[in-house]
C-alpha cells in the first residue's frame, strides 16, 4: 500500500514555517495525512510521487554524486529516534530550533517536540546571528532544554559569550547542546567544555533518522560495527531506503542473518572493549562544510570548467570554522597552468563555484605547486597532492 508525499517548500516566499509545518507533521506521523518532504524549493516534478504506507517523512541529501538521495523514514524509526535521545539525554524537554527543517537534524528537533508535547522555540531563518540565539533562548520555560547545532553555529556563540554575560548564562541553561553534521574541532569542545557546557556530540545521518551515536556511544537499540573499514549501523532508526531508487538502497541497506544493517560509507572503529565509535572520515570523495555534504568531484568539475585550470585538483583541508573545505590546486610551473594573478583566478573560482554548488562549497584558497602529482595510470595522485599543502 501507498500513500501520497506532499512536497513542502521551508525557504522562500511561499515557505511553511516550522511551528506551521508541526501540525503537518503530526498528521503524516498519525498517518492520518500524506507523508511530508520539506524543501528548500517547491519542485513540480514531485507533486505526484507516492511513498509506502509506512513512510512518514522524506528528506532529499545530496550525497555523493549528482543525482540526489530522496531517504525515505517511516513513523517507527523517527519516533525510535526521539525516544532514543530523550531516554540518552535525561528525558523530554523543550527545544530552540536552529537548523533548517529540510535536514534531518532540524526536522528531529519538530518530531520530538511532538513527542515531549512542547512547543519549540524558533531561530529566524537566514543567516545565524548568535544574539538572536541569545534572545530567543531566554524565552524558554520547560525545566529541560535542548538545541541541535553545527560546529560553526557552536564557534561562533562561544566567541560572542567571551564578552556577553547573559550569553554565558542562557547557554549554561541548556541541559544538552547537540552538535553534529560534521567532526567537532578538539579546541572547540575544550572551550565549551571550559565554560561548563553540555554539549554532546552526534553522529548520524538522515539514513538513521538524525544522530544515533552520542559522544561515541549508540543510543536506544542501535548497534555500530565495521566491515572492510567502514561502519555499519543496525537499529529501530534505520530508513527504508531511498524513494525511486532500489538500487542504491540495495547497495547501502543489507540483510545480514536477518539484522538489516546501513552502510554509512565512513571510515572508523569501535573499540571492542568499551564500545565507542570513532568515525575516521568519508570513505569517498566528500566533505562536511558547515554542516552541509559537499562533493569535491563537483567542486572540480566546475573548476576544470575556466581558463587554464583543466588539470587543477580540489582536495579537502581541515578548518577550525567549517570542518572542513575545498582547496583548489594547480599547477604553476611552465606549461603546467595559467599564470594570471592568483587573486584573479581565485575570485573567478569562487564565483563559479557558489552559483552552483553554494556558500558551503567554496574554495577556501588557490595553491600553486610545480606540477601536481601523478599515480602510474596518469591520474592525479590526490594523497601527495594534500601531503603539498
Amino acid at each position: 500500500m501507498t500513500r501520497p508525499l506532499h512536497v513542502v517548500p521551508v525557504i522562500g516566499p511561499d515557505a511553511l514555517g516550522p511551528l506551521d509545518l508541526i501540525p503537518v507533521l503530526r498528521e503524516a506521523l498519525t498517518s492520518s495525512g500524506a507523508a511530508l518532504m520539506p524543501m528548500a524549493a517547491s519542485s513540480a516534478r514531485l507533486v505526484d510521487l507516492t511513498v509506502p504506507r509506512s513512510v512518514a517523512l522524506v528528506i532529499e541529501t545530496s550525497g555523493s554524486t549528482d543525482a540526489p538521495k530522496r531517504v525515505m523514514l517511516s513513523t517507527d524509526a523517527l519516533l525510535a529516534a526521539a525516544a532514543a535521545s530523550s531516554d540518552a539525554l535525561g528525558g523530554p524537554g523543550q527545544w530552540l530550533l536552529a537548523l533548517p527543517t529540510h535536514y534531518i537534524a532540524g526536522a528531529q528537533v519538530l518530531v520530538r517536540s511532538l513527542a515531549a508535547v512542547t512547543t519549540p522555540v524558533v531561530l529566524p531563518a537566514g543567516h545565524f546571528d548568535p544574539l538572536h540565539f541569545r534572545d530567543i533562548a531566554e524565552t524558554m520555560t520547560e525545566p529541560l532544554r535542548y538545541t541541535s547545532l553545527v560546529p560553526v553555529q557552536l564557534a561562533r556563540l562561544l566567541d560572542a559569550a567571551a564578552d556577553d554575560r547573559r550569553m554565558c548564562a542562557v547557554l549554561r541553561r541548556f541541559t544538552a547542546i547537540l552538535v553534529g553534521g560534521q567532526a567537532m574541532p578538539g579546541d572547540l569542545l575544550h572551550r565549551a567544555e571550559a565554560m561548563d557546557l553540555r554539549v554532546v556530540r552526534t553522529y548520524g545521518s538522515s539514513e538513521t533518522a538524525g544522530g544515533c551515536v552520542y559522544n561515541g556511544v549508540p543510543i536506544g537499540n542501535t548497534r555500530v560495527r565495521v566491515v572492510d573499514g567502514q561502519l555499519e549501523i543496525t537499529g529501530a532508526v534505520l530508513a527504508e531506503g531511498y524513494l525511486g531508487d532500489a538500487a542504491r538502497t540495495a547497495e547501502r541497506f543489507v540483510e545480514v542473518h536477518g539484522v538489516r544493517w546501513y552502510r554509512t560509507g565512513d571510515l572508523g572503529t569501535v573499540d571492542a572493549e568499551s564500545g565507542i565509535v570513532r568515525v575516521l572520515g568519508r570513505a569517498d570523495n566528500v566533505i562536511i562544510s558547515g554542516g552541509v555534504k559537499v562533493s569535491l568531484d563537483a567542486v572540480e568539475a566546475i573548476v576544470r570548467t575556466l581558463p587554464g585550470l583543466a588539470g587543477a585538483v580540489v582536495v579537502a583541508a581541515d578548518d577550525p570554522e567549517w570542518g572542513q573545505v575545498p582547496i583548489v590546486v594547480r599547477a604553476s610551473a611552465p606549461g603546467g597552468g595559467d599564470q594570471t594573478p592568483s587573486s584573479a583566478v581565485f575570485a573567478g573560482i569562487v564565483d563559479a563555484v557558489v552559483s552552483v554548488l553554494g556558500r558551503a562549497a567554496r574554495p577556501a584558497r588557490l595553491v600553486d605547486v610545480p606540477a601536481i602529482p601523478v599515480l602510474s595510470s596518469g591520474k592525479p595522485d590526490r594523497r601527495a597532492v594534500s601531503a603539498l599543502l
